[in-house]
């Protein structure tokens, strides 16, 4: 039985990955502050990550799967503290691509501040590059939009509140602005095969290898509830973040190292499903923001 230690495990991605893992019988650990209800049948090491003292040096795990990791600090507050490990895998973002870059980005390109992500991104390219100094070995996932079950972020959440609700569907512009998504399920599949397989690649964009639209999204977001939608075009506000879960901002990762490993990803309408299906019985858990707000009191 294989030991991981999974940095968070309580929201969304961290939380997936550790159930996730704990369904496949690995031995799971997850380190988190214990103030949230922990996954059955794992571990709790309980610490923040900031003031690791001496918690983690009596442990060897197989993989350090750290999803949680925003910043530099994060990432040496981690390894300070790690007793043996074999392998580090690091939940990065594509963030760190410019937007300059040409499309779609690929590992081989440079990476740097990207204006739409600004700190977040030049925060999570600092991690990655201690990271790499201190465990040249490490792998590093750059994902786009994550999807599905347990998501806390007001992304597609906000498109099914809307559908439930039986609203009309505020779409930016014309709708043609293309988003590119990966399950989280996905996700995990990709770093078990790391840690099975040890690819040659240590860096990797991960993302479903066909983009949809937002006019094609939200179709599906609204047939996956069952509502008929009903489309708003609008053409006459320069900032789509007021009423719109998503930047203007259109890019595609180059996933060909990913493909080697995945070569088939979940169908984005399944997908859909089965986030939907969690967020029906767990909506307090989502983080929402004041779109439709927005919408009522300015776009009507």
């Amino acid at each position: 039985m294989k030991r991981v230690l999974v940095t968070g495990g309580t929201v969304f991605v961290s939380k997936y990955v550790a159930k996730y893992f704990e369904s496949k019988n690995y031995e799971v650990y997850v380190l988190n502050r214990g103030t949230k209800q922990q996954i059955e049948n794992v571990n709790l090491i309980c610490a923040d990550r900031n003031n690791l003292k001496d918690s983690l040096v009596k442990y060897s795990f197989d993989a350090i799967i750290d999803v949680c990791g925003y910043n530099q600090n994060d990432i040496r507050n981690i390894l300070d503290a790690l007793g043996e490990f074999k392998e580090y895998i690091f939940i990065s973002s594509s963030a760190v691509y410019p937007e300059t870059n040409e499309q779609p980005f690929s590992e081989n390109q440079k990476i740097g501040l990207n204006s739409i992500w600004g700190k977040y991104g030049t925060d999570k390219i600092e991690a990655e590059e201690y990271l790499l100094s201190r465990v040249p070995s490490a792998y590093i996932l750059r994902p786009p939009y994550l999807y599905g079950p347990m998501q806390n972020v007001y992304r597609e959440p906000f498109v099914f509140e809307c559908a439930l609700k039986n609203r009309k569907f505020y779409i930016p512009n014309d709708g043609t602005m293309k988003l590119q998504f990966f399950h989280v399920d996905d996700l995990c599949k990709i770093i078990e095969k790391i840690i099975e397989t040890n690819p040659k690649e240590h860096i990797m964009n991960v993302g479903n290898t066909e983009l949809v639209d937002i006019n094609t999204f939200v179709e599906l977001c609204y047939k996956v509830v069952g509502t008929p939608l009903e489309k708003v075009y609008v053409t006459n506000h320069n900032n789509q973040r007021d009423y719109f879960s998503f930047y203007n901002y259109e890019y595609i990762l180059d996933v060909s190292r990913q493909k080697a490993l995945l070569p088939e990803q979940k169908n984005l309408f399944e997908g859909l499903k089965e986030s939907y299906e969690w967020f029906k019985n767990n909506p307090y858990e989502v983080v929402k923001k004041g779109y439709i707000e927005f919408i009522q009191q300015n776009l009507k």
